[in-house]
């Protein structure tokens, strides 16, 4: 048994007792503005020369220091200041609040102003002979009409009224069906959709009515009739149409024919406009 106590006793001296924070850490006082005191060699702030402590109450001349935040050089309050507004207890504290209880007076209903009658004071005004601006207002400051409580209620429109059990807003999204998604029910039903419009138009087909064939009239024909043209032949000169040929290099009419022949298929690999020119290749 002395030997249990003295373990536990152990661990318990092991066990990291918890850090707490002091007041000064949790609620750390006012921070003032920097002082020739407070500054140390090496800070931002260190000034060679005559240094006085309105120099550090300037922001455009306070330099940041390293690792901590700005100064604004405002000299705040001390620890005792309270911010804010002080309110004092006029109203006998708590054994007053359980002695009676406080009721608020009702207070009294303004009077609903009634709306003016615009279309009664100008035609008052034109009957009686007024028709100027100036003297319309004179003549409703005098005669100033207004709209009685139900004339008034009838001229405002009235909000729609809506059963009790009207819900207002967005419908809520539908779930997901899943169930059918893994089934493939859509595809199913997409091909059931394409064979009942296949089947539809079959149908259509079927019944349809087909006209016979169409004859032609004349005046159809005499519509789709294009006259010939006739090519007149080129003009030539009186006296060179009946004059014969010179020259006949040709000993026969068959020499002719093979020379015009072999001239035909030499003419692809002929240079000129007429193909009758020196040969392409070299």
């Amino acid at each position: 048994m002395p030997e249990a106590k003295s373990s536990c006793q152990d661990l318990l001296r092991w066990k990291k007792q918890p850090v707490r924070r002091t007041i000064s850490q949790i609620c750390p006082p006012p921070r003032r503005p920097l002082t020739v005191a407070d500054v140390r060699p090496g800070m931002e702030n260190e000034r060679l020369g005559v240094v006085r402590d309105s120099m550090f109450q300037n922001p455009l001349i306070v330099k940041a220091e390293l690792g901590k935040p700005r100064e604004r050089s405002y000299s705040l309050p001390g620890i005792n200041f309270n911010y804010g507004l002080y309110t004092r207890g006029l109203d006998g504290g708590v054994p007053e609040a359980i002695g009676h209880w406080h009721v608020f007076k009702q207070q009294t209903p303004c009077p609903h102003e009634l709306t003016r009658n615009y279309i009664a004071m100008n035609r008052g005004a034109v009957r009686t002979g007024l028709v100027t601006a100036p003297e319309n207002l004179l003549y409703r400051q005098l005669n100033d009409i207004r709209i009685s409580d139900q004339d008034d209620r009838k001229m405002k429109k009235e909000l729609p009224s809506f059963p009790p059990d009207t819900t207002f807003g967005i419908r809520s999204r539908p779930s997901t069906p899943f169930f059918d998604l893994l089934q493939n029910r859509y595809q199913q039903l997409w091909v059931q959709e394409q064979k009942a419009t296949q089947k539809a138009i079959k149908l259509e087909r079927k019944h349809k009515v087909f006209l016979g064939k169409l004859y032609e009239t004349r005046s159809s024909q005499l519509r789709k009739h294009k006259p010939p043209v006739k090519l007149d032949a080129l003009w030539h000169l009186p006296h060179f149409q009946k004059v014969g040929p010179h020259l006949d290099t040709f000993p026969t009419e068959a020499d002719r024919q093979r020379a015009l022949k072999a001239l035909r298929e030499e003419r692809a690999v002929r240079q000129g406009t007429l193909r009758m020119g020196t040969y392409t290749h070299p």
